[in-house]
């Protein structure tokens, strides 16, 4: 039988879906993300559907609702730790309000590429986090690719010039409004939403994210300096609610579990490929990428690193951790 998706492009039915989800016949699951359609959140989303429904001989459905029509991040893993919501996708930095071990991720330069931060969520480090979270009512089937955040301004990033007097909207966690402090940067609270705009009027320099965001929300029309700066990597999971979970039987979680796997492998080689087109895209705009030597960058958030591990719930143990588990990745 065809696979059957279900990508919703309006929350308006939202409501009766979501009161269907269960019924006698068949499994409806509902999925929820943050993310455009042509995302590796949906991507990956999509994949994962096909593959159940296949694992299932049609048992399991799951309809998947980008560009928060279930919500944002926050609301999302509130509505699944009581059990209103099935399945969502999120980055990792909204999980630090329900579980704050995961602002270890905030610290800068804890990776030096995709590759090796794939590879190290993919192994103890990963597995580690992913335990922590059924003592919150929820369950993480695995990690979406980490994607690297870089810094986007009026002018470029030089490794020994730094970030000195930029004033750029980041993500307002503690870890991120730190790190670029240290780099001398004015970190300015912005809604994402008010991005765009503020840029066109020069009330602010620049901000920092993905290659493929900076692509796909247009930002190649107001800025015309992408530095590959890689302070931080911020990773993505899969999660399902603890309640949902439990209701399933061992067959279906067989299912779901194997087909969460394959999904997750699917959007990490996919966000591999989006990230170079991306880069792709934007100089054939008009673009200038540059390569930033982050060594520089490295030094001077020392401090800054040392301070947000202690800060972290046995951060220490975390990062002894992480270490073991990057060198475990290196050839």
């Amino acid at each position: 039988m065809k696979p059957i998706i279900r990508s919703f492009a309006s929350c308006l039915c939202a409501p009766a879906l979501l009161f269907a989800a269960g019924s006698a016949s068949a499994l409806t699951l509902n999925l929820g993300h943050t993310l455009a359609p042509e995302s590796h959140y949906q991507v990956m989303a999509e994949k994962l559907g096909e593959l159940v429904e296949q694992k299932s001989a049609g048992d399991i459905t799951i309809n998947t609702f980008p560009q928060s029509q279930l919500g944002g991040e926050v609301k999302m893993i509130q509505s699944a730790r009581t059990g209103a919501l099935d399945m969502f996708i999120t980055a990792q930095a909204p999980l630090t309000s329900t579980v704050k071990a995961f602002s270890f991720f905030d610290v800068p330069y804890l990776f030096d590429g995709l590759d090796q931060a794939n590879a190290a969520l993919a192994g103890p480090l990963g597995t580690h986090f992913l335990d922590m979270l059924p003592k919150y009512n929820l369950v993480g089937l695995g990690w979406l690719s980490v994607m690297e955040r870089n810094v986007f301004a009026s002018r470029p990033v030089d490794g020994e010039q730094g970030m000195h007097g930029l004033k750029l909207r980041v993500m307002q966690s503690p870890g991120y409004v730190k790190t670029y402090e240290s780099l001398g940067v004015q970190p300015t609270p912005m809604a994402y939403g008010e991005l765009y705009i503020a840029l066109q009027q020069g009330v602010i320099d620049g901000a920092d994210t993905s290659p493929d965001q900076f692509v796909m929300d247009k930002f190649t029309e107001v800025s015309k300096f992408y530095s590959i700066t890689r302070v931080h990597y911020l990773p993505g999971l899969l999660v399902v609610s603890k309640r949902r979970w439990d209701s399933l039987s061992d067959e279906q979680k067989g299912w779901l579990q194997e087909a969460a796997d394959e999904a997750l492998a699917y959007g990490i080689e996919y966000y591999k490929r989006s990230y170079d087109e991306s880069i792709e895209r934007m100089q054939a705009s008009g673009v200038t990428v540059v390569r930033t030597d982050v060594a520089p960058l490295r030094e001077r958030t020392t401090k800054v690193r040392e301070q947000l591990i202690d800060q972290v719930p046995d951060g220490r143990k975390l990062f002894e951790l992480l270490e073991t588990s990057t060198q475990a990745t290196q050839p």
